[in-house]
């Protein structure tokens, strides 16, 4: 039987913690808007599927909102030009990932961030344990939970689906491994309570990043 070879990774939750610095991108947006500042329980219950729809899911009426595409583009702005002083990547994670290297794991990074950030935020931070693919979203190709761009991750990495599976932190990363045919890790220090994951149908948990290297034992054992 096809062994697991190849990991595809969220970003934002999973293998950083980008939460406060998307936080105050957002309340940057408001303050220059007039709009009340948002906290950080409310931040972290409605990132996930990118700044359009933080926005959306916290501006009064969202779309429907006057301010809603200019608070778009704010936030974008604002994000895009943070130096990000927050971000930081969850502890564990670097030695989980080096440790994934050495066992042989194919890895790669895919996000709703655009490709740029997610490009700038691989080589800042995950370098040294080097995932061959880092793809953010691009004009053309159809966001997570769509599962394109995690099929072009596998591609990039010469992978198969059969050796696939795919780790995140929210309901859209257990839709979009559903969608890509995968098995999937739901990582419980991110943006989402393990409450929630279980009323999405998330089946694995990991609640620390070293987990996630037992997880994947124990599904290879049962394939040999």
């Amino acid at each position: 039987m096809d062994k697991i070879d190849t990991i595809i990774f969220d970003l934002d939750g999973t293998l950083l913690d980008t939460l406060e610095d998307i936080k105050d991108s957002l309340n940057k947006t408001y303050a220059e808007l007039g709009v009340e500042e948002k906290s950080l329980s409310q931040v972290r219950a409605s990132v996930g599927n990118g700044m359009a729809r933080l926005v959306e899911l916290t501006l009064v009426d969202g779309k429907k909102n006057p301010l809603y595409e200019k608070a778009v583009k704010l936030t974008m702005e604002n994000y895009a030009s943070s130096t990000k002083p927050k971000t930081k990547p969850y502890d564990g994670i670097l030695e989980t990932m080096e440790e994934l290297k050495k066992l042989g794991y194919k890895c790669a990074i895919v996000s709703n961030k655009p490709d740029p950030q997610v490009k700038e935020l691989q080589a800042k931070y995950f370098t040294s344990v080097s995932p061959q693919a880092a793809i953010g979203e691009i004009a053309g190709i159809p966001r997570k939970p769509a599962p394109d761009s995690v099929w072009k991750a596998i591609e990039i990495l010469g992978s198969k689906k059969e050796n696939s599976i795919y780790i995140g932190d929210s309901e859209v990363d257990i839709k979009t491994a559903v969608n890509s045919g995968l098995p999937s890790i739901s990582v419980t220090w991110g943006f989402r309570d393990r409450e929630l994951l279980i009323e999405n149908g998330a089946e694995r948990f990991a609640d620390r990043p070293q987990d996630i290297i037992e997880i994947l034992r124990k599904l290879n054992d049962t394939k040999k």
